[in-house]
């Protein structure tokens, strides 16, 4: 039973994270709507001689933006209320929201060492504790509302800024003529694709949910048609790599059981 202290608290954190999720959203918009400083598509085009991205791939910031709204809502209204996972994922969503929301700021202002700590920082605050509750993510059953307006909001978001992170780096690295010459940019470029898709299907193969994975296969599309001009080597890696992260999601999502949180079977029975 909750006490009033925790009922309490709790409400605070829902309200919270609403805040946090309308803060992220009106900073984003703004940006681009007023015109103030770089937008982040310009942003990682600045030093971008490394890896390119397309800028369309950057579009995919309305459906998630959308996804976290939802999840902001269903946490507030009585059937999002108390339950497990939400409320564990509650104050790391805080926290992304709240980077993500500042990394745009940075951006605009050509901060490139505080977007990379932005960026890495809101990655890692909402990709570990979606790691820690795997099993709670995979007992989730389709029609359950958890799967898709918690779960599937941040693991969205968890995939883009695994692939937005490093591609991060690589551009304020490059624009600040910092890459190391151990290797050439393009082997350094097609070593961040190549950690990437293999987070995605690790990370993919612990939770069995596709969600995750769908922003990487997006990127490294986008990565495919911004290199193709000029550097066809990482063009094509980058698209294998697209393929293979989105067909072996597929494997893992749909074709390996989920792990349900079911007791052992009684070796006397």
């Amino acid at each position: 039973m909750q006490t009033p202290d925790s009922v309490s608290t709790s409400l605070i954190r829902r309200l919270i994270l609403l805040s946090a999720v309308i803060f992220a959203i009106a900073i984003g918009y703004s940006q681009t709507a007023i015109g103030w400083g770089q937008s982040p598509a310009e942003f990682s085009a600045d030093s971008d001689e490394t890896l390119k991205v397309a800028s369309y791939a950057f579009a995919i910031w309305g459906l998630i933006y959308l996804g976290l709204f939802a999840h902001a809502v269903f946490q507030l209204l009585p059937q999002g209320r108390d339950r497990p996972l939400t409320e564990a994922l509650g104050w790391p969503a805080v926290g992304a929201l709240l980077g993500i929301g500042w990394w745009v700021v940075a951006a605009a202002l050509d901060a490139e060492t505080t977007t990379v700590v932005l960026i890495f920082a809101s990655l890692l605050v909402i990709l570990i504790p979606l790691l820690l509750k795997a099993r709670q993510i995979r007992a989730l059953k389709p029609k359950d509302p958890e799967l898709w307006l918690t779960a599937w909001p941040l693991m969205l978001l968890a995939g883009w800024l695994t692939i937005a992170a490093p591609v991060n780096l690589l551009t304020v690295v490059t624009g600040n003529e910092a890459l190391p010459d151990v290797l050439p940019p393009t082997s350094w470029a097609i070593l961040a694709v190549g950690l990437v898709s293999l987070t995605a299907l690790l990370v993919t193969a612990r939770l069995r949910q596709i969600a995750y994975a769908l922003p990487i296969a997006w990127g490294l599309l986008a990565v495919f048609v911004a290199e193709q001009p000029r550097n066809a080597l990482l063009a094509y890696v980058a698209l294998a790599a697209g393929v293979a992260v989105l067909v072996g999601a597929i494997i893992l999502s749909f074709r390996l059981a989920p792990v349900r949180n079911t007791p052992p079977a009684d070796p006397q029975g």
